[in-house]
């Protein structure tokens, strides 16, 4: 018999063209139009007619540790001064699994179906070993956060305390030039970030849970005495007569305190973010404290005396970047740390040698400059 040839039913088509790869040109080109820096009049232009995205870019730039974006952040911020001072600032903190988001997303709403422009800024808890952070914000207020009249911006801690803050008290400013009316700092929790927020605040609200327990105590005075109202949230179910125990407790303890030099008494409120009860009535509370404190100068003063304390802040802040960014410190803080970690000096003495050596190179780049003249 002849052999017939194989033959596969199967067959391989050519396919389609591959696309022309991208030239190196227009990979640079593509990259530099979208990292394009916009220029300040492009900002200022952007924060005042409400756009989102550029608030948020010039918002990273001030949390940005570039000293080219720094510049550039503080001649924003200088720009929009004119535009800003005109809403009212409203601290909140409480202690973790109090309901803070849940309660800032209750009174948020209550406020934007009022017509107010809400502006949310959390100082968000950060991994002290990676420096990272949870930032879950706006997961957590979703109601909120779809809101066009609402604008959350969590702020990584990063460990830094000092510069968290004078970056959100920067914030604070570029939002009002945005338009928001109101705008509430949420606190990580308990600690010195409390202090902080509240030199940054014209009211200070404290939430707290009905039966807590001793442990707590410690904590609480502290703020407690910084608060010009406690609500005390989940105010709800079985939880009702637990918290009308708490808030007599409460008010019994605020009578303990010297009196604020506002002239108002704090108060102690029931609240419930799951049924709205109280909610409405704790914004009322803080517009009848506004309304007193313009009336009798108090609340004009406060916002005075903490623009100086945020100079000092400032000062402080920069001799310390300029201190340790200084590259002849750097070498001699390994040097030094080396030593007392071997226990061959205590650390009082190298800090006096690492001062004296900064302010002599200070004084030297000086009298250099004089010299160029």
């Amino acid at each position: 018999m002849k052999e017939i040839p194989y033959k596969s039913a199967l067959q391989v088509s050519n396919g389609v063209a591959s696309p022309p790869d991208l030239s190196e040109e227009s990979i640079r080109l593509h990259k530099q139009k979208r990292r394009k820096q916009p220029t300040v009049e492009e900002y200022i232009e952007g924060i005042r007619s409400g756009n989102r995205t550029i608030l948020s870019r010039a918002i990273t730039l001030t949390e940005s540790s570039l000293a080219s974006h720094g510049e550039l952040a503080q001649e924003i911020i200088e720009r929009c001064l004119p535009w800003s001072g005109r809403s009212l600032r409203v601290g909140i903190t409480g202690v973790p699994g109090v309901g803070k988001s849940t309660f800032i997303e209750s009174l948020g709403m209550s406020l934007i179906r009022n017509n107010r422009k809400l502006a949310v800024l959390a100082i968000d808890p950060s991994s002290e070993r990676s420096k990272g952070s949870i930032m879950g914000d706006k997961t957590r207020m979703e109601q909120l956060s779809a809101e066009p009249g609402a604008f959350i911006r969590p702020s990584p801690s990063a460990g830094s305390l000092g510069g968290v803050a004078r970056k959100t008290r920067e914030t604070i400013i570029l939002c009002e030039a945005a338009g928001f009316d109101t705008i509430f700092i949420e606190t990580v929790g308990v600690g010195q970030s409390e202090t902080a927020v509240h030199s940054m605040v014209d009211f200070f609200l404290l939430l707290m849970l009905a039966g807590a327990g001793d442990e707590l105590q410690g904590i609480k005075r502290g703020i407690m005495e910084m608060a010009d109202a406690i609500a005390i949230t989940k105010t709800d179910g079985e939880n009702i007569s637990r918290a009308d125990r708490a808030r007599a407790e409460f008010s019994n303890a605020l009578h303990l305190f010297p009196p604020a030099g506002s002239g108002w008494v704090p108060k102690v409120m029931t609240c419930s973010s799951k049924t709205g009860a109280g909610i409405e009535d704790v914004w009322e509370m803080i517009m009848e404290y506004t309304a007193l404190t313009r009336h009798n100068g108090y609340f004009d003063k406060r916002r005075l005396e903490q623009s100086r304390y945020w100079m000092y802040e400032a000062i402080n802040q920069n001799l310390r970047d300029s201190f340790y960014h200084d590259s002849r410190i750097q070498k001699l803080l390994e040097k030094y740390e080396n030593k007392v970690l071997l226990g061959e000096t205590n650390p009082f003495a190298p800090a006096k040698v690492l001062l004296g050596e900064y302010f002599r190179r200070r004084q030297a780049k000086a009298h250099e400059g004089k010299r160029g003249r």
